[in-house]
């Protein structure tokens, strides 16, 4: 075993601060991660750079902002010219490993629906120069999660290592429909795997009816959740021999919809013993969320895909409990691995981080899922950082923080100099900045929109700005007096002085987040 801090990095799927009961959640139970707080320090205020799972894991990645790393949007992968800090631990003599859910590239395999639109009246540019990068991150290196293609293992496809990670067992997509290196064992243990996932397999007996939620037949032991814990505790029992100092990435592909907990974890929490956010019955007066809940009156609204969409009561109530049965399952499972990590003897020696790419709006105004409107649930997040050779015991910590802070704390920890261009800061050594940004760029028109939203949101101790490119309309809230986000004081003249102090804090912020790559051939 090395003398060297190893680092445990544990990952959920668009879970939010509040559903944790270390966050204050009096309803889900989650002792593990609770003791792991308990331990520890967590943060308060910790902020996604983006509420969307391949521009923040990105960001995670590389200690980077969305629009400087590049990968802004679902479908648009990591460029593997982009350092990642898990490189540098690599570099460094760590052995690196991913363990569930990467989402660093698309998986889909959907064809691209935002192309490049030839006009027939001008001379069309050749194939590599009709996008600002003649490198525009297509081809077979960047197809390696597609789950069209996923007939082999990852591993056994790249070369070297996969954005620093030198062992790699990748679950894609979500609930029982994950997929890629996960689906190749389960049809091992189970040749008839794929008989048992989808709705149209679900087991009897659902009660809830809700959007995009059914009783799956697959069983708790072959779910993903479980498979990702399994595999993390067999790659922790071979680095106990080793001398090699490690860090590990265990991704959870879950609480993302669709809402399937399996077996015990289904029904373990009532619906009726759910309470709904404060603001799910409140009148909003942003015309996106009264035209989602116009859709859902109206049935003009599918509800079965990743955009936004409003739910009745009895909707939201059931995909609350759903949503608390995969945080316990997942509970469980680090419960189990934490206890490997002691049985091994390394859980004096490895620092424990957790966190979520994003959140989810589980009910806020009346709405499921994410993307489009900065809400508390979407953009914060749950950060926990134990270290056994510290003594935080429990330490809650309110200043704010962001994503790309990780890379920067997980390096410093480790002793080793970050690269040119990290954006992110110590959260162990260094003060709270006075804002922090969240970017988001969408890439089509869903419901309650007419046009594709581009928006930047600034986060400060007290206020919630966000503004949005194209729009007659902006946001701006007191979080302290008005922490539901009901009332919109951006038009009103008596917060002007507000309005302009934070439009102003928000340029700087955004100056300051310009890359600062490459380093230039001289100093003049």
């Amino acid at each position: 075993m090395s003398d060297r801090v190893n680092f445990l990095f544990i990952m959920t799927d668009q879970h939010r601060a509040d559903h944790l009961g270390c966050f204050g959640n009096t309803v889900v139970k989650t002792p593990n991660l609770d003791s792991l707080a308990a331990s520890g320090e967590r943060w308060d205020r910790f902020y996604a750079a983006n509420p969307i799972c391949m521009p923040n894991r990105a960001s995670i990645m590389t200690g980077r902002m969305p629009s400087v790393h590049g990968a802004f949007h679902n479908g648009i992968p990591l460029s593997t010219d982009q350092v990642t800090f898990v490189e540098l631990l690599r570099d460094a003599g760590y052995r690196t490993g991913l363990i569930g859910k990467s989402h660093l590239q698309s998986f889909t395999g959907l064809p691209a629906t935002n192309t490049y639109q030839p006009d027939p009246n001008l001379h069309t540019p050749s194939e590599n120069r009709r996008d600002a990068y003649k490198h525009n991150r297509h081809g077979p290196n960047y197809d390696l999660e597609t789950i069209t293609q996923w007939d082999t293992p990852l591993a056994t496809r790249i070369d070297g290592d996969f954005y620093g990670f030198e062992d790699v067992e990748v679950a894609a997509d979500h609930a029982d429909r994950a997929c890629g290196d996960y689906l190749l064992w389960a049809k091992e243990q189970r040749p008839d795997f794929e008989s048992l996932v989808g709705p149209e397999n679900a087991l009897p007996g659902g009660s809830i009816k809700a959007p995009q939620a059914w009783r799956t037949a697959v069983p708790e032991e072959l779910y993903s959740t479980t498979w990702v814990a399994n595999q993390s505790k067999s790659w922790l029992r071979e680095r106990a021999q080793d001398s090699d100092p490690f860090f590990l990435q265990m991704s959870f592909p879950d609480p993302h919809h669709p809402f399937t907990p399996p077996g015990r974890y289904w029904d373990m929490y009532d619906p009726a013993d759910m309470v709904l956010p404060e603001s799910f019955n409140a009148q909003d007066a942003l015309v996106p969320v009264a035209k989602m809940r116009e859709a859902l009156r109206d049935g003009s609204d599918p509800r079965d895909n990743q955009n936004p969409f409003a739910v009745t009561e009895q909707e939201a109530k059931g995909i609350l409990a759903l949503t608390y049965g995969m945080i316990t399952m997942i509970d469980d499972a680090i419960g189990g691995v934490l206890a490997e990590l002691e049985s091994l003897g390394l859980a004096d020696n490895t620092v424990v981080v957790f966190t979520s790419d994003h959140g989810d709006y589980m009910g806020d105004h009346g709405l499921m899922l994410k993307l489009l409107l900065h809400y508390q649930g979407l953009i914060r997040v749950p950060f926990i950082w134990s270290d056994p050779t510290t003594a935080a015991a429990g330490k809650v910590n309110s200043g704010l923080a962001a994503s790309i802070d990780i890379a920067a704390s997980v390096l410093a920890r480790a002793g080793i100099q970050p690269y040119n261009g990290l954006q992110g800061r110590d959260l162990l050594a260094t003060e709270a900045p006075e804002a922090v940004l969240v970017e988001e760029d969408s890439q089509r028109t869903m419901t309650g929109f007419d046009r594709n939203q581009r928006v930047r949101t600034v986060v400060t101790d007290r206020y919630r700005m966000s503004l949005r490119e194209g729009e007659d309309w902006d946001e701006l809230y007191d979080l302290v007096a008005d922490p539901l986000e009901l009332v919109n004081l951006y038009d009103d003249e008596k917060y002007a002085d507000v309005r302009q102090s934070l439009t102003e804090l928000m340029l700087r912020r955004v100056i300051e987040l310009q890359d600062r790559a490459p380093l230039p051939a001289y100093r003049a």
